[in-house]
Parts: C-alpha cells; structure tokens; sequence
C-alpha cells in the first residue's frame, strides 16, 4: 500500500525542516548579507546566491537533533593581483575579527563556516565572476590557491526543471525522503549534491502528468527503482557529470568501496521499498515502510515494528565473551547500529579509563572517520557504522564542541574495541588505551569481520584528569 496521508505527514512532521528554523535562516542569512556589504572586504560585490539543498527545496531536518547546512555564496568583481587563497582567506578574517562571528567562525578551503550551536552552520563562499573572460564563474580553493569553474545557477534551474517534469513537488520530496534514509540508517556515502544529481538524472521530460509521479511514495518508487536498475548495470563506478558544468564528475566524491556499498544498499532498499507498495494491509504496509524509514513513520500506528523484531535478533546474537556470531554483522548492515543494546558497548575485556575524573567531564566530543586503502593515501569521510570491507584503514580524528580543535593543553587516547568471533578467537579483541598515531588521529586497519569500537577519550595535561571523552565510534566489517 501507498499509504500517501502517511507519508504527507510523515514529511511534514519529521523529514522537511520546521518553517521556524527556516525563518531564522533566512533573518541569519539577512544579517550576514549586512555584515559583509560592510565589512573592510575588498572586493565589490554584485549579488549574493543561496545554494546548495536550501536553494533546491531539498533540505532536511538532522535525524541527531543538530545542526542543518545552508549555503550562501557571494558572487565578486574581480581584484586586480588576488589569488584564489585571497578571497576565502580575506572573508575569514573579516569574521573571526567581528564581535559577532568572532567564536562562530571557521574557515575551509572553499568557505568560511558560522556555526550556530545546535542549530545550523552556514557556508559563505565567494564565487568571483568575469576573471579570464566575460560569463565565467569561479569558486576559490584556499588549499591550492586555484580558481575553479562553477554553475550555481544553471544547476539550480537544472533541478527546477527536473522537479517541474515530476509534478507535485515530487522530485523534492522524492529527495528528501533518499536523504533521510541516507541519514537515519548510515548505511551509505552519499553527499547531498551527489545523490540529488542521481535522482534528477532518473526524471525525463516525458514522465510529467504520468502515474510514475502520481504521488510521493509512488515519485520515491519511481526513482529508487530506476536509480537501482541503472547502477546494477554497472559494477565498476561510472561518472555522474554536473549538469551544468559537464566536465565535473561528481562521482568523484566516491572512492570505488563507496560507490559499491551505494550500490549494494540501493538495491536493498528498492526492494523494500517495493515490498511496502506491494503489502495488501495497512498493518503490513506500515511494519514494511518502517523497515526503510524506521519507527518516526506513521508513529501513531500500534504495529509490529520490524526494527523490534531485528532488536531480538540481536539481542540473542550476543555473546558474553564478544565472540559475536557472524550473524550479527549481517542484522547491523540491514538495520543500523541503532539495534545494538547498550550492553554491547561494554565487553567483558574493554577496560575502564585509568584516570581521575575532573570536577566536570564534557560529553561534547565527537569522533571522525576517513576511510583509505593505505596509510598515506587521500582518505574519504565515512559514517558511524558504515560497512567497510576487510581491507585499508581508517584515520579516526576527533573534534570537542563540534568543530574546534582539541585544546593544546590537554591530549588524547584513543580506546579501540573489537568484536567478532576472528578478533576474539585470536586474542585482537584489544579494549586498552592506544597513543595518537599523528597529531591526534589514529590509524586502524580493518582486519576481522565484527562490529568494533573507536573512542576519544581526553585528559588534561597538567594534572592527568580526564576532562571529556566520546560516544563509541562503530566500525563495522563485513
């Protein structure tokens, strides 16, 4: 069953971002505007551009209660001797100088970051206009002091075009409801432009008014199935050009392991996607949808809940010892680490933290992670819980506050836990306390099948006190 009122409110009431948060958006973004027309900022600007899922209709409400992205970009005349580094690094300055921005502000390569604490973090970017040759549109990457080509507007009108063939709003929505999967199961890599690219690519000129688009789990339907045909079709990663700039491949935010996990888990979900339409009672149609969506989905239905059932499953999955059956790894890939019971964050040979608690212990530490096929390579940011193969490495890093920098008089132990009847069977089940292998960050190779564990744990230097530490860090290997 479609179950389309569900689904109306389904997004209306937890997929689609409050109309509060958006009207602060927008009086954020007004302030912002203001600021920098009078900031000491060189260049002259023509016009600012939103961008980004803000600008596409297709942002979301965080599934972790924190901060959504909008993206502004300020399009400039040129300075005569600039180079690219100079426009991002010249904007950051003008905002970690303010009183306003001053402790809000970060700057990246491309933009510079305010962070509203638990609510949202806006990226400003300068997009420098008619450089080389009249029309040309140019962001600024910091890091390589390069100009590089952008087409904000012609993806933008692009996307409306898409979303104009399916009808009904319903590429947005069909949008938003993949971002949500993508978010409340961490089950895949797939960034925002990215994935929207994917589905637009799926809608054609000749699918406006048909039954294809009809409603929105029929339009969510429609697209999965498409976007899962076109991937099994191909094994090995394709290229996914920019519509409006066609020699950017945007397949390029991908490593190959990425782009498989995608490909495997899409295909999962447009089965049960297909599963849930295809169930001839309301109760069974509900229990199938939140198979894909989880229990926010017509939570007002008293139903079996298919996540309940997998709770079980994993619940009877867990050893004592931590030598898990392998049969576990298998429930986590399908449902998500949200299933594991909160005793399976402590095995029997994880040890406790060796040091004295301070008069206050922060919880507002966060781990990251960057999977790579070796040591030195380029790293691609991954998930909590993710499934990685048994091969590479991770680079764990680890922020306090969200986004600032461990401070320097304090350092960090890493805690690392595996599971897994491999690990535990050949004594690498491990729990102690591990040095930074660089600066913070810590290198871990994926070696044996299970679900594993990286914390963060910091301690203040002068005194050997521990003053925060994180929430376990899941690593799961297939």
């Amino acid at each position: 069953m479609k179950l389309v009122g569900d689904f109306r409110d389904f997004l209306s009431d937890t997929v689609n971002l409050n109309q509060t948060r958006l009207d602060r958006l927008e009086d954020r973004i007004t302030t912002i505007k203001t600021f920098i027309r009078d900031a000491d900022w060189e260049p002259r600007i023509s016009a600012f551009i939103e961008q980004g899922s803000w600008a596409h209709g297709t942002i979301i409400k965080p599934v972790d209660g924190g901060e959504f992205d909008a993206d502004l970009l300020v399009k400039v005349h040129p300075v005569v001797g600039w180079s690219a580094a100079q426009y991002v690094r010249e904007l950051g300055r003008a905002f970690l100088d303010s009183n306003r921005y001053g402790d809000k502000t970060v700057v990246y390569d491309y933009c510079v970051t305010i962070t509203y604490a638990d609510d949202c973090k806006i990226d400003i970017a300068p997009l420098v206009m008619d450089r080389d040759q009249q029309g040309a549109l140019e962001v600024c990457n910091k890091r390589k002091d390069e100009f590089e080509d952008s087409q904000p507007v012609e993806y933008t009108r692009w996307m409306r075009e898409k979303n104009g063939y399916s009808g009904n709003n319903s590429f947005r929505k069909a949008t938003r409801l993949a971002k949500y999967i993508r978010d409340i199961k961490k089950r895949f890599s797939c960034q925002s432009v990215l994935l929207t690219t994917l589905i637009g690519h799926r809608i054609e000129w000749w699918d406006k008014d048909s039954g294809a688009f009809a409603d929105t789990p029929s339009a969510l339907q429609t697209v999965m199935g498409r976007l899962d045909d076109w991937l099994q079709a191909r094994p090995d990663k394709p290229k996914v050009p920019n519509p409006a700039l066609p020699a950017q491949d945007f397949a390029d935010l991908w490593n190959d392991i990425q782009y498989a996990n995608f490909r495997n888990f899409v295909n999962k979900y447009r089965k049960w996607i297909d599963e849930a339409v295809a169930a001839t009672s309301r109760a069974d149609s509900i229990e199938k949808w939140r198979r894909v969506f989880g229990d926010e989905f017509a939570k007002g239905e008293n139903v079996q809940k298919a996540e309940a059932n997998a709770m079980q499953r994993t619940n009877a999955l867990l050893l004592e010892t931590a030598a898990h059956l392998d049969s576990l790894v298998d429930n986590i890939i399908d449902f998500g680490v949200t299933i594991l019971p909160e005793r399976f964050k402590n095995p029997p040979h994880k040890n406790a933290p060796p040091w004295t608690l301070a008069e206050h212990v922060s919880r507002s530490v966060q781990v990251s992670a960057e999977y790579s096929t070796t040591k030195s390579g380029r790293g691609y940011p991954i998930q909590n819980g993710e499934a990685l193969p048994p091969r590479g490495g991770l680079w764990f890093d680890v922020r306090v506050n969200k986004f600032q920098l461990v401070p320097a008089d304090c350092y960090v132990r890493w805690r690392i836990t595996n599971t897994g009847a491999v690990a535990i069977a050949l004594k690498k089940g491990r729990g102690g306390f591990e040095r930074p292998t660089d600066g913070n960050r810590r290198w871990e190779t994926l070696e044996y099948r299970g679900v594993h564990m990286a914390e963060a744990f910091i301690i203040r230097r002068i005194d050997d006190r521990l003053v925060g530490y994180s929430e376990p860090f899941y690593v799961v290997i297939k």
